[in-house]
């Protein structure tokens, strides 16, 4: 049975100054089948350059992308891989009751991925699971950079959240 490796990117608020993806981030997302992306890119230049690394990237825009890239990428989308369907969306929401409010917006999902607080999380209800990759380039609260890596085999996710630094 084939195995899809998602790498997983949240707020990534590139360019600013030198920031840069970590060379482990990028050697991760490099070896992996798809990249998603749950906004917070800021501009156009940031989905260019995770385009270049090689694997497809799939994404939605959050709350401090420019214009172009609202424009480019949608709030929220679903997308199939490996058998699973990954629900994708920036913000979302409070932490209380978050997990039930998601599996509720997505019935149909097996994963949600989401960013905004920078926190890396990985919750589950029996197979329904929630990830945030927190961010490879700005921590803010988090005490390590992270991403996220989901191996999706035969339609089932394995999540791991991935410490950078």
């Amino acid at each position: 049975m084939a195995q899809v490796v998602i790498a997983i990117l949240s707020d990534t608020h590139m360019p600013r100054g030198d920031r840069r993806l970590p060379d482990a981030c990028v050697q991760r997302v490099v070896a992996a089948d798809l990249l998603l992306h749950a906004g917070d890119l800021t501009d156009l230049s940031t989905l260019k350059l995770l385009k270049a690394l090689g694997p497809p990237v799939v994404a939605v825009h959050g709350n401090v992308d420019d214009a172009a890239v609202r424009d480019e990428l949608p709030a929220e989308r679903v997308v199939e891989a490996g058998g699973a369907r990954i629900a994708m969306l920036h913000d979302a929401g409070p932490a209380l009751g978050r997990l039930g409010r998601m599996r509720r917006r997505f019935p149909d999902a097996d994963v949600v991925v989401f960013g905004h607080s920078h926190l890396p999380l990985h919750e589950r209800d029996g197979t329904f699971q929630l990830v945030n990759p927190g961010s490879p380039t700005e921590r803010r609260r988090a005490p390590h950079h992270t991403m996220g890596i989901a191996t999706v085999t035969g339609g089932a996710v394995t999540l791991e959240l991935v410490q950078l630094d």
